[in-house]
């Protein structure tokens, strides 16, 4: 099944589909129709290995998966973390924005 047949069948089932988890296996068999927004804070370069805060626009056919984690955590720390599925391309740009600016 796909990500975007699932969260439509969660949302036909009247689940609110905003802030779900994705099953693990859903999440892995499937790559993003195209990425819409991507930008990280890296200050350490392109070869560290450490988390840093990002965020993050993918499209899974009329839906739009934002996630990313916060500015305000600062580089090098966990947590944070954050998502949200919309169908509005719109609201998915302004919020992955949002958190990273």
């Amino acid at each position: 099944m796909k990500i975007s047949e699932w969260l439509d069948k969660k949302e036909a089932e009247g689940i609110d589909v905003s802030q779900i988890t994705l099953p693990d296996g859903l999440s892995y068999d499937e790559a993003p129709d195209e990425t819409i927004f991507f930008k990280e804070i890296n200050p350490d370069g392109i070869l560290s290995t450490a988390d840093h805060p990002f965020s993050t626009v993918e499209r899974f056919e009329h839906w739009y998966y934002c996630r990313g984690r916060d500015k305000a955590t600062g580089t090098h720390s966990l947590g944070m973390e954050w998502r949200l599925f919309t169908k509005d391309k719109n609201l998915a740009v302004k919020t992955a924005k949002s958190h990273i600016e």
